[in-house]
């Protein structure tokens, strides 16, 4: 493979914005994730000017061609309940916000859950809170909608979930879809050799469109293909293994696509050793 992966990690902010520049490249990552604040929060500060300029400045020393954001982990999207509903969409708004400010290229969303009520409410509530977000939104930032898991009443495991929800978003041109590996093994979508790669993005080409894949989130899975098991693993570890990676990794719309890591933290594997691991299957 000529062309240099786009390949990276989600990293820390724990210092500043600006310092995931240096956390990312002290890794030898290519492009990289955040989240622009607490994720595990309601409340957020808003940014201030220094902090900003201080991102954008940052930027523009390095040469990072995509910076993807991730959205906070409790805003659920499809939700029926009007207070969460309410809640939710707030958070999507603003941090939409926040990452045309920024500048940031891509914003990952979880979709969530339809809580008992139906797949098609939960679609149209997704739907609605896109255009809600960007309704007000002056930037470029693109809302990408991640593949879920498989798991009870969630939206978007499904590719015709997917396609549904952006056929019924007004700002086309800024919606698009996250691939996430492990979630598709946990759907039910097999990645574990060079057929079933071209079997599973064939289909996802075919109900959803390739060109609606913006960013991957390359992660491996410890639960079983269909198990609904959110579970990453360290990347050849798991239920794709390396075959199901090196397969992946040279499936053409795939090869200039930033590609993520979400893998764990733990003693059996570094990031560095993640990302040495994606490369030499990449070759």
């Amino acid at each position: 493979m000529s062309k240099e992966l786009l390949i990276g990690f989600h990293v820390s902010i724990k210092d500043s914005l600006s310092s995931a520049f240096d956390g990312a490249i002290e890794l030898g990552c290519t492009t990289f994730q955040i989240f622009t604040r607490n994720p595990r929060s309601w409340k957020f500060r808003p940014l201030d000017e220094g902090e900003v300029s201080s991102f954008l400045e940052r930027r523009k020393q390095t040469s990072f061609e995509y910076v993807v954001a991730h959205m906070p982990y409790l805003p659920n999207l499809a939700t029926p309940v009007k207070a969460l509903m309410k809640m939710s969409r707030f958070s999507l708004r603003e941090e939409v916000k926040r990452c045309d400010s920024l500048g940031i290229d891509y914003l990952v969303a979880h979709i969530g859950s339809h809580m008992g009520k139906g797949t098609m409410l939960g679609v149209r509530n997704v739907a609605e809170a896109c255009d809600e977000a960007l309704e007000e939104s002056t930037g470029k930032t693109v809302l990408l909608l991640e593949n879920m898991a498989g798991q009870k009443n969630c939206v978007g495991a499904r590719f015709e979930e997917l396609k549904l929800i952006l056929d019924l978003v007004k700002k086309r041109e800024r919606v698009g879809v996250c691939l996430d590996t492990c979630h598709l093994v946990a759907a039910g979508f097999d990645l574990a050799s060079k057929e079933a790669v071209e079997k599973t993005m064939s289909l996802f080409d075919e109900l959803v469109g390739l060109k609606e894949m913006k960013v991957v989130h390359l992660n491996d899975s410890k639960g079983p293909l269909a198990g609904a098991l959110d579970r990453h693993e360290h990347i050849g570890l798991g239920q794709i293994g390396r075959e199901g990676f090196r397969a992946f990794l040279h499936y053409d719309s795939v090869t200039d696509l930033p590609l993520l890591m979400e893998t764990p933290v733990d003693d059996r594997r570094r990031d560095t050793q993640n990302l040495q691991t994606v490369k030499r299957l990449a070759a």
